[in-house]
């Protein structure tokens, strides 16, 4: 079994640019639970997806519009929202911004690229 990491800095994980045009670095994760930061330009669209994994997100710095399930709020720093699974979603970066999101369970696609 693979040593499972406890801690992180602001070092861990690899920036990768994703389908979308954005950035993201996956924090930790365990079968059960993933974090991984997500950075946005301004403007910057995460495409309305939906997976059947539920997840929870932080806005670290920005502005947000974010739309779950065709309801659109306004979600600013030190805002937070969840994702039912297999609800369709998707965010535009009002200003540059990061976004940490947690997934249960682990999201095994971005490993593929990790």
């Amino acid at each position: 079994m693979t040593e499972i990491k406890l801690f992180a800095t602001p070092e861990t994980g690899v920036w990768e640019p994703t389908p979308d045009g954005n950035r993201r670095r996956i924090v930790l994760y365990t079968d059960e639970l993933m974090m991984v930061e997500f950075a946005f330009e301004k403007d910057g669209v995460g495409w309305l997806h939906s997976h059947p994994h539920v997840q929870s997100s932080y806005v670290a710095e920005g502005r947000f519009e974010v739309t779950i399930d065709g309801e659109v709020e306004t979600v600013s720093a030190g805002g937070a929202f969840i994702v039912p699974s297999g609800l369709e979603h998707g965010v535009k970066a009002l200003e540059a911004g990061r976004l940490v999101d947690c997934f249960t369970p682990h999201r095994a696609d971005f490993l593929k690229t990790a």
